[in-house]
């Protein structure tokens, strides 16, 4: 059964509470869209993602399916049940309009951390609850010798119809930005929306 269905703009913020055993889905409607994802323990808010503990379980950077995501408490929050990218990014944060002044040369762009902190913040959260956060349908280019090639993001690849879904363990709260960036490739320049069903069951 379908408890939540709704086209999330581009460029903005979206968070609900997922219940243990109902699965979240993010579809890329339209290709080359980046989404940013934070998960909170709904029973207690300083639980939250801890992208270590989620690396360390995964042994790769590249999460897919049968993943979990961590907490810092290293118990599992949401696990990936299906993934149709195989590519998202867990070590590059979000952006930010300080990050976009820093890396691009762009002032006053705001960004994903200005879009969390404003869903945040309807849960009572605030900057000091900002963590670093997966990259649904991000790609970054990590080299074998450990080195971060020169641009910060490949070129967005995901297809229309791209999608993940994540089968929650504990009651969590989710919290998406539907990336703005416009000055990285993580959008193709051109921020479109997503759909974020959430069902009971499998």
């Amino acid at each position: 059964m379908i408890v939540e269905d709704t086209v999330v703009g581009p460029g903005k913020p979206w968070s609900r509470v997922v219940k243990a055993g109902q699965v979240l889905r993010i579809v890329d409607l339209e290709g080359r869209q980046g989404v940013d994802f934070l998960c909170y323990s709904d029973a207690n808010s300083e639980e939250r993602y801890h992208a270590a503990n989620t690396l360390k379980q995964a042994r790769t950077l590249r999460i897919t399916t049968g993943h979990s995501l961590y907490s810092d408490a290293a118990r599992a929050m949401f696990t990936l049940i299906a993934d149709s990218y195989g590519l998202h990014d867990t070590i590059a944060g979000c952006c930010s309009a300080p990050s976009n002044g820093l890396l691009y040369g762009v002032h006053n762009v705001p960004g994903c951390r200005e879009n969390f902190l404003a869903e945040l913040a309807k849960h009572g959260l605030g900057q000091r609850d900002i963590v670093a956060n997966i990259n649904f349908f991000c790609d970054v280019p990590v080299l074998a010798e450990g080195r971060l090639e020169d641009l910060t993001f490949r070129p967005a690849t995901s297809r229309a119809g791209d999608h993940v879904e994540l089968r929650a363990e504990m009651d969590c709260l989710a919290v998406i930005s539907n990336c703005p960036q416009v000055n990285n490739p993580c959008t193709a320049g051109a921020p479109s929306a997503i759909r974020v069903t959430i069902r009971t069951g499998t």
